[in-house]
């Protein structure tokens, strides 16, 4: 299982792949996952919010899970595999993360409580209980999703826990980062694309990227330079980034993400549960000339 050193690097948030009739497209998953089992990544997650979990059932997280080890057997490196568990409900996250060990889980990516709007101290609870699973917990602040902004005090508490190995930072800023490094908490993983540079520059151990997806080695090299202290070429290498992941998270993640994906005959089908649904024609354009950079 991961631990607070192991996590480091790129993480990539896998998206799932669907049929045109909304089943699971188990022969592109495989075919994904094969480009990006080559690639100097750190980890997978599996589950997460690219992955539309949401609308994924658990034992569609289990045929996807058994998949994606099936798939890393034979090849030099073992890539970790993060699954989100979690949910509004405690129990509901403290049964699938109790799932997701006996599956083979490194760590799991627990959300915090989204819509039902806790108090600081109901979430703080929350990933108490989760935290006594005993498989490692990756904390994910998002909220503009959950609906509830954490305070620093909040996270720090909750960073402090046994068992909570780090943070994935989508708060939206860079205000949170600059008070935990002050802090001097648990590794951070950069969760807003746009600010990777920034974080990283800044001593951020990594990202969770969803623009990881695409032109993998892009983002891994970002984090190379960085992490040897070359800032100027990290941010010369990130610049021709910006626009690219612009463009992603014009319309809503990951809906731009696999009408890309399937663009480039990754995967076969952009199809997304719904509500979700596909993008515009004037993002399809806009995504097009962004495709021969892409190589």
């Amino acid at each position: 299982m991961l631990n607070e050193q192991d996590l480091k690097g790129i993480y990539v948030p896998v998206v799932t792949p669907f049929l045109p009739n909304g089943e699971l497209d188990m022969d592109s998953y495989r075919n994904y996952l094969g480009g990006l089992l080559e690639q100097e990544i750190q980890g997978l997650v599996i589950n997460g919010t690219t992955g539309e979990s949401a609308t994924v059932s658990w034992e569609e997280v289990v045929d996807l899970v058994q998949t994606t080890k099936a798939s890393r057997k034979g090849r030099p490196r073992r890539i970790p595999i993060v699954i989100g568990t979690g949910t509004n409900d405690t129990v509901s996250t403290v049964n699938r993360t109790e799932m997701a060990g006996h599956i083979g889980a490194d760590a799991v990516l627990v959300v915090v409580p989204y819509y039902c709007r806790p108090s600081q101290e109901g979430i703080l609870e929350h990933f108490r209980k989760v935290a006594q699973v005993g498989v490692p917990i990756i904390v994910y602040d998002v909220p503009s999703r959950t609906g509830v902004r954490l305070t620093t005090d909040t996270i720090r508490r909750i960073m402090d826990l046994n068992g909570v190995i780090g943070l994935k930072d989508s708060s939206g800023g860079l205000e949170l980062f600059s008070e935990l490094t002050r802090l001097d908490t648990k590794p951070v993983l950069c969760g807003e694309d746009i600010y990777f540079y920034a974080m990283v520059s800044q001593g951020a151990c990594g990202g969770i990227l969803a623009s990881a997806n695409v032109k993998t080695h892009a983002s891994v090299d970002v984090f190379r330079l960085a992490s040897k202290g070359d800032l100027v070429n990290a941010k010369r290498a990130f610049d021709l980034l910006v626009p690219f992941i612009q463009k992603l998270f014009q319309e809503s993640n990951p809906s731009p993400l696999k009408w890309l994906l399937a663009r480039q005959g990754i995967i076969s089908s952009d199809t997304l549960r719904s509500p979700m649904g596909p993008i515009t024609k004037e993002l399809q354009m806009e995504l097009e000339r962004t495709i021969p950079n892409l190589t």
